[in-house]
């Protein structure tokens, strides 16, 4: 028998008790990558969640890994505020969000701090992460990639966890499967591909899901306004194909810009905009099923 739970910064919670959830987003990032754009500020963070609780909004899974800023300490006093389940992220983005003198010091031990942080906390702040986030490259895994998620898969064997991805411009999520669902024996429904939206490659799409694994549609964005407009015929496809348990929905806010209250279209949005124009796509129902009872299962930790 394998037992599911997900685990929330306020503690393990049943899956059933998530109910709408934005199953990819920021409150708090920090990269030099995006400089000037820093998500930091607490109490805009609170006021989004507020605006995201008032749309409908339950759970908002924070893929911001270690080193980028997470402000964990700061999320249990949110969720108790605003009423919205939060779910935080160990794990270790690409390469060119650190410095190398950070990456140097996680050299030796990268499995393990992501173990501490999914099993005893977050340092600091008492909280425990519920899932690993890692990232490829475009349309190729170097060996940063390879190093991290090497690293997730030995966190995910030791924890059940689940493994969520970035996918830079939505390529290489095939590779990503070869790696870590083939040679390093995770199952694919433990594995999240997010950003697939942003490369509407549909037999690319309907291959990984066929694999087992959850799709990450992660929208809208100005930078990749140009292929969100595709993804409700894209996710129809997929539902259309069998495919329709697979699929996960998340809005990627991940700078201070495209929050809603400093005028983006920020977490509500996802509600208020995007689920409308889903619906007519996937009907009702259909929806329901990408907001509430997929997420329900794709970031449940799993054990026996």
């Amino acid at each position: 028998m394998v037992n599911a739970t997900v685990r929330s910064v306020q503690g393990d919670l049943d899956p059933g008790q998530l109910g709408v959830v934005d199953s990819h987003d920021h409150l708090f990032f920090r990269s030099p990558l995006l400089p000037g754009q820093e998500l930091d500020d607490v109490d805009l963070a609170r006021r989004e969640l507020e605006s995201y609780a008032a749309v409908g909004g339950g759970t908002v899974v924070q893929w911001t890994p270690y080193g980028l800023g997470r402000r964990a300490a700061e999320l249990p006093a949110l969720a108790a505020t605003t009423g919205v389940r939060i779910v935080a992220a160990t794990g270790l983005h690409q390469a060119a969000h650190y410095t190398p003198e950070s990456l140097a010091r996680r050299a030796d031990d990268l499995a393990e701090v992501f173990v501490r942080e999914l099993t005893e906390g977050i340092a600091g702040s008492g909280v425990r992460a519920g899932l690993i986030k890692v990232a490829g490259g475009f349309h190729a895994l170097d060996t940063h990639a390879r190093w991290t998620m090497r690293a997730a898969a030995e966190a995910h064997h030791a924890t059940g966890a689940p493994i969520a991805v970035h996918h830079e411009l939505g390529t290489g999520a095939l590779d990503v499967l070869d790696l870590l669902c083939g040679e390093l024996e995770v199952p694919a429904h433990r594995v999240i591909l997010g950003h697939l939206n942003r490369s509407p490659d549909v037999v690319a799409h309907r291959e990984a899901a066929r694999s087992g694994a959850y799709l990450a549609f992660d929208g809208p964005s100005r930078a990749n306004h140009a292929t969100d407009w595709r993804m409700p015929d894209a996710m129809a496809a997929l539902a259309a194909g069998g495919y329709a348990d697979r699929l996960l929905l998340g809005g990627d806010t991940t700078s201070a810009g495209a929050r809603s209250v400093s005028g983006g279209p920020g977490m509500p949005y996802l509600l208020r905009r995007v689920r409308p124009r889903l619906e007519e796509s996937l009907g009702e129902e259909g929806v329901r099923r990408v907001l509430v009872a997929n997420p329900a299962r794709a970031f449940a930790v799993e054990w026996a």
